[in-house]
């Protein structure tokens, strides 16, 4: 990679021009944009013919085009032969080509570059991926991040960190990072988006927890090669770990406590195997005993076997390779083996404590109101508060209705009472709950002031109900509200 004498300029030249997300977007335009989110390139391309080293660098780097040498020499002024003689750019016949992409990107708050591999499959062009290639952006590095919880800490860990997406958003809230891959190209591509952006991330090379062996974090963040796969397949680094089945997310689970402060987080995205009459939660159950761990595990999706084999061979580059169907069959012939009847994938999020641990596993495939990590945070200090509490204890709490809740009433117009109510939560996951009058009444009336069993006393006197029967009855309902984030 570049040496650090033209980093500084190569960060200059990419300010210079503009490469930023939302200057990339007005020059494509909406319609150029989502095709090219489609991995078609030709509106982007007639969107960039007229020059300006903007569009210059658009075409390098996210069209893969070759570009003229005087337009590059303008656009990345007396660069080029440094970043070709790095493996970056190649020159030929008076022109220059990317070999590899520099891509903006950033958040609310920053605009960043990542470097990674070209994207592939652009316009229709099919080959088998390269066992090291390196991802740039993806809805799964995109999920990670949003699933990752932002509050100050001071040692974090990206597990297998690939381009070094993760450990940009841990450095801007983290005293320390770490990052940490097997991929050699991975941890070069890694150090220079570090380099790029000027913040400071510990690159280190091993796999899995390996390379921090005796070290703890207070969070860790983590895309592992979760992908399913029959022993003896290709192996894509970013994607594959070589480790049968889903044992590689099961090992991240059995010694994240290990790895972590009393308090700490370990958040991992991942795909988990759901085996014929055995429940899933049983199965990721089984990864948790025993850890000082509380856990909230939340399956976003279900695949059936046939649908995750043409999504993982597709992406390898194989969806027109000759031996397509030969590696079709054999894929389904291996989970058949494995009794493997639906791939679930999802979010587990993992904090360390010396308590007796709580355990949530649940399938949402419902609405999510990114970013969820604020909710994690807000489900852990929920956790704290419920935990060791008796209903009597809790009742005796006050309560305030969750900020973002609504509700909702269906019934014949005109008429006294509703069908139906439901509350609803706008925020993290979207929550609904259909409740009854002393439910609704409960909520409506939770502003801090008054106790959830005052609060049900009340209604009882209203309702001409016995109020210990209400206490007894409801306090459960109470626990599962606060439990699921309608009353904090």
């Amino acid at each position: 990679m570049i040496d650090d004498q033209h980093v500084p300029a190569l960060r200059s030249a990419l300010s210079r021009a503009g490469f930023t997300v939302d200057a990339v977007y007005a020059l494509l335009g909406d319609d150029a944009h989502r095709a090219l989110g489609r991995n078609q390139s030709v509106p982007a391309l007639r969107a960039t013919r007229g020059g300006g080293d903007l569009a210059t660098l658009v075409r390098l780097f996210a069209l893969q085009v070759p570009v003229d040498r005087d337009r590059a020499d303008a656009a990345l002024p007396r660069l080029v032969e440094p970043l070709a003689a790095a493996g970056l750019l190649e020159t030929s016949g008076g022109e220059v080509r990317a070999l590899v992409d520099i891509r903006p990107y950033g958040d609310e708050d920053h605009d960043w570059w990542i470097v990674c591999d070209p994207t592939p499959g652009l316009d229709g062009r099919q080959a088998p991926m390269h066992p090291e290639y390196v991802l740039g952006i993806s809805e799964a590095s995109s999920s990670l991040a949003q699933l990752t919880i932002r509050e100050p800490v001071g040692r974090t860990l990206d597990l297998g960190t690939g381009c070094g997406v993760q450990a940009l958003h841990l450095a801007q809230h983290a005293r320390e990072v770490v990052a940490t891959d097997v991929n050699p190209r991975a941890l070069a591509m890694a150090r220079l988006t570090a380099r790029l952006n000027d913040v400071d991330i510990d690159v280190r090379d091993g796999s899995l927890f390996e390379p921090v062996a005796s070290e703890t974090f207070d969070l860790i963040a983590t895309n592992p090669p979760f992908v399913i796969s029959p022993p003896g397949s290709q192996v894509l680094v970013y994607r594959d770990s070589g480790m049968p089945g889903d044992s590689v997310v099961r090992h991240l689970v059995e010694n994240a406590a290990t790895h972590l402060n009393d308090g700490g987080w370990c958040q991992i995205l991942a795909n988990w195997a759901h085996h014929a009459d055995v429940d899933w939660t049983a199965d990721l159950g089984q990864w948790l005993e025993g850890q000082p761990l509380d856990a909230w595990i939340l399956q976003r999706e279900l695949v059936d076997p046939a649908a995750y084999v043409e999504m993982w061979l597709a992406d390898a580059g194989l969806a027109t390779a000759p031996d397509y169907v030969q590696r079709y069959d054999a894929w389904l012939d291996w989970f058949a083996s494995e009794r493997i009847e639906a791939i679930g994938f999802g979010w587990l999020s993992l904090r360390r404590t010396t308590r007796a641990p709580v355990h949530r596993l649940e399938e949402w495939t419902g609405e999510i109101a990114q970013p969820v990590g604020p909710v994690v945070a807000a489900w852990g200090r929920r956790v704290d508060a419920l935990r060791d509490v008796d209903d009597t204890a809790l009742l005796d709490r006050t309560f305030r209705q969750a900020i973002d809740l609504v509700e909702e009433t269906r019934g014949a117009a005109g008429a006294d009472d509703p069908e139906s109510i439901v509350i609803r939560l706008q925020h993290g996951v979207r929550r609904t709950r259909q409740v009854d009058t002393i439910e609704a009444g409960l909520v409506g009336a939770s502003d801090g002031d008054l106790t959830s069993g005052q609060i049900l006393d009340a209604l009882a006197a209203l309702l001409d109900r016995d109020p210990a029967d209400l206490r007894s009855a409801y306090a459960p309902v109470v626990r599962e509200l606060v439990e699921e984030g309608f009353l904090t």
